[in-house]
């Protein structure tokens, strides 16, 4: 079977995106999406997504993590997959979709900037040496003093593997305080089972968790990833953070197929 895809990034997290509304591609095949995201024998991706139809939005997301198994949202992902969505001419400048922890709202600009909506957060565990919160996917986050030093795979996996989170596991965030609104980040993803250099849940995760828990009293936070520059705004009232926004590029890097 031939296989047309297109490669996006988002701030260096890439994707393969896939056309799947006529629902021929084998989601079950967990070899197959494992190959696919092979940086050696594949395309080489974080991640896989599909676009599928949906009957009360203008189309689904199903995201994969390059271990081949169905995983929860993933924030730069739906970003990508509204520019896929636009390429495909499906939608013009805004976006309704399905995924996996609800509906999404997205607006794209010209340049391909997208802001997309995030679901509310409402509970936030604050300990002493760690902060947890889910965003679409669960996310551990960790202050740290030099973010440059921390050997993110060998930390990383050893909390996401720990007894904290049991076999679920969660994404792992070391945070460094840049400026009173700005925050540089190093991510551990589950699923990738190594740092990524970007985490749209991770990034909206720290944003939130920063203000949470004192660091900044900003509703509009600059995050620095590894592959670039996002930002999270949001609203707080008392405990609830909502119209929580998550903005940066998403980037077309090319189309291709595969036999499979």
């Amino acid at each position: 079977m031939e296989i047309n895809f297109d490669k996006y990034e988002g701030t260096g997290n890439d994707f393969v995106m896939i056309d799947n509304r006529n629902d021929f591609f084998p989601k079950n095949d967990v070899k197959l999406i494992a190959h696919l995201c092979d940086r050696r024998y594949g395309v080489g991706a974080d991640g896989l997504i599909l676009l599928e139809n949906d009957s009360k939005s203008n189309f689904k997301m199903v995201y994969f993590n390059s271990d081949g198994n169905q995983s929860t949202m993933c924030g730069n992902g739906g970003r990508c997959l509204v520019a896929f969505a636009k390429k495909l001419n499906i939608i013009e400048n805004k976006a309704s979709f399905m995924a996996i922890d609800g509906l999404h709202h997205a607006t794209i600009s010209e340049d391909n900037s997208v802001s997309l909506q995030m679901k509310d957060v409402d509970s936030i565990k604050s300990e002493i040496n760690y902060t947890f919160l889910n965003t679409g996917s669960p996310h551990h986050i960790e202050m740290v003093s030099t973010i440059s030093k921390v050997e993110v795979k060998t930390e990383g996996a050893a909390i996401r593997y720990g007894t904290l989170y049991g076999s679920a596991g969660a994404n792992v965030n070391f945070v460094e305080q840049i400026y009173e609104d700005t925050f540089s980040i190093r991510t551990y993803e589950r699923g990738v089972e190594d740092e990524t250099l970007s985490c749209g849940t991770g990034a909206t995760a720290v944003a939130i968790a920063m203000n949470f828990i004192g660091k900044t009293n900003s509703n509009s936070i600059k995050i620095n990833v590894q592959g670039g520059k996002l930002e999270v705004s949001f609203d707080k009232n008392d405990s609830l953070y909502s119209n929580v926004i998550l903005k940066g590029p998403a980037t077309f890097v090319f189309q291709g197929k595969i036999n499979i």
